[in-house]
């Protein structure tokens, strides 16, 4: 497989460089439950990737909850402010960016989350947030008019760049089948760390597959490589 060099690398945040897949599968059981629902992994490989809202729309609508999509997000917020005190990095997340950050390239974060969300599982790494040169936030930021799969949030966060680089100049970390196709419609490489339980039909398009991100060999694309 051939790689392309690239200039400028955008992380995708939960499940990928945090470890909190996990825990908003905990929240969500835990507020599914109130209702006497189960939340199953088949449903939440359906909504990876996808913003708050949307993510809230499709599990009352698969699980015949009697709520509002309102109700549902408050009642799991409550449950995130418990959870997410706790969120740890996932292995290689630390020396992989701090690694680029020293070398000088331009990085970014472009996550479904929104800025409360992100304000809450950050508080403990907020030192590891100032390696990215802009946050491009889903479900806060009006430019990003859809969800993954669609491509808008990783254009709208290459524009940010103060040198606007083109997508194929990018290159994405993705841990999910939806992050996979938006980078994809975006025209950028991307490498994958996916769920073990994701099948692998559905990241055939991954530039890349990789078990974690400490497998990860920055010069395959023409990145410093790591001393």
């Amino acid at each position: 497989m051939m790689y392309k060099k690239v200039t400028h690398v955008i992380f995708d945040l939960d499940g990928l460089l945090i470890d909190s897949e996990k825990l908003y599968t905990e929240a969500f059981t835990n507020v599914c439950a109130m209702y006497g629902k189960e939340f199953t992994w088949e449903l939440k490989k359906n909504i990876l990737g996808f913003q708050g809202h949307e993510c809230a729309e499709k599990i009352i609508k698969a699980l015949n909850i009697p709520t509002s999509v309102e109700k549902f997000m408050d009642e799991c917020r409550k449950e995130y402010e418990v959870v997410f005190r706790n969120v740890q990095l996932m292995p290689g997340a630390q020396k992989l960016v701090e690694h680029l950050h020293n070398k000088g390239v331009p990085l970014a974060l472009a996550t479904s989350s929104g800025q409360d969300s992100v304000d809450l599982k950050m508080q403990n790494h907020k030192d590891f947030l100032k390696n990215f040169h802009h946050l491009t936030m889903g479900t806060s930021d009006p430019e990003v008019t859809k969800g993954k799969p669609d491509p808008a949030i990783f254009l709208v966060c290459a524009s940010k760049f103060p040198d606007k680089p083109s997508p194929e100049d990018c290159l994405v970390f993705e841990d999910a089948a939806n992050g996979v196709k938006a980078a994809c419609a975006a025209n950028m490489q991307v490498v994958v760390v996916p769920d073990p339980r994701i099948e692998p039909e559905e990241l055939k398009n991954a530039t890349l597959q990789l078990k974690s991100l400490e497998d990860f060999q920055p010069a395959l694309f023409g990145l410093p490589p790591y001393d």
